[in-house]
């Protein structure tokens, strides 16, 4: 292990996975963020403890088993069917599909349904219903950690392989994987904070909730979308609505003044 201190490319690969995995890991947040906002105010930071606890509890756990991990890439299911080839003369998506694709699909098809849900009742005339209205019955906290235990096992899963695909170093993985889920515990109380202070952020991170869970199940049917394309829009919405509060708050502050 102590021969990777001197390896540069170990280092190389070390710094892009720490990026990579705590890209990720807002992605994570972002969820439980959106999730524990239906609980209690006092009950908030702990279930996002909880949250992000499992989330690093799943991710060890997965490392431990990673010959397991990545043996979920051979296909388990397969249609026999042939689809609508593309511009290069091969299939447009996959008939055929491992316990990562099925997993993939299932956790991305929740993810749609979760978010899809929530903009509805975000924009429904009855605002009672609407997710942040204080009338709203509060959600179970059982129910709401069982919500994150599933996306954290998507969420991990997806992780580690993104993991295996950078190093064959498992204790690289490790600290990457501890360093991610380190700065998912810190930024998650002014992550969520900031996301129920502003309407329309909550909005902005619903439809990244919407979009990542169309990009998993297209990802489960074999076609990968570049996540550079998926996280370069994101950042650019969110420098639009970066805009937009500094636009409101510049508002509010000269109505004051008036």
């Amino acid at each position: 292990m102590l021969d990777l201190l001197f390896m540069p490319e170990a280092w190389a690969a070390f710094l892009a996975l720490v990026t990579m995995e705590i890209v990720l890991g807002i992605d994570n947040l972002l969820f439980i963020s959106i999730v524990t906002a239906k609980l209690p105010e006092a009950q908030q930071p702990r279930a996002r403890k909880i949250g992000i606890a499992l989330a690093l509890v799943f991710r060890l756990g997965l490392l431990t088993i990673i010959a397991w991990i990545v043996g979920l890439t051979a296909n388990v299911v397969d249609l026999g069917l042939t689809g609508p080839l593309n511009d290069h003369g091969e299939p447009a998506f996959e008939t055929a599909f491992s316990w990562r694709d099925l997993i993939l699909i299932a956790g991305g098809l929740f993810l749609i349904w979760k978010a899809t849900s929530e903009i509805h009742h975000k924009v429904q005339p009855d605002t009672s219903d609407a997710m942040f209205a204080s009338s709203r019955p509060a959600a179970g906290f059982a129910k709401v950690i069982v919500q994150i235990v599933i996306l954290d096992m998507v969420f991990s899963i997806d992780s580690i392989l993104t993991a295996v695909g950078m190093t064959e170093h498992v204790p690289i993985m490790v600290v990457a994987v501890i360093i991610a889920v380190a700065v998912m515990f810190f930024a998650a109380d002014p992550v969520s904070n900031f996301v129920n202070a502003n309407p329309t952020v909550v909005m902005l991170a619903l439809a990244f909730l919407l979009m990542i869970g169309m990009v998993l199940v297209a990802d489960g049917f074999g076609v990968h979308v570049p996540k550079g394309y998926i996280y370069a829009a994101m950042a650019f919405a969110c420098f639009v609505e970066f805009l937009n509060i500094l636009s409101r708050r510049r508002r509010a502050r000269i109505q004051r003044a008036d």
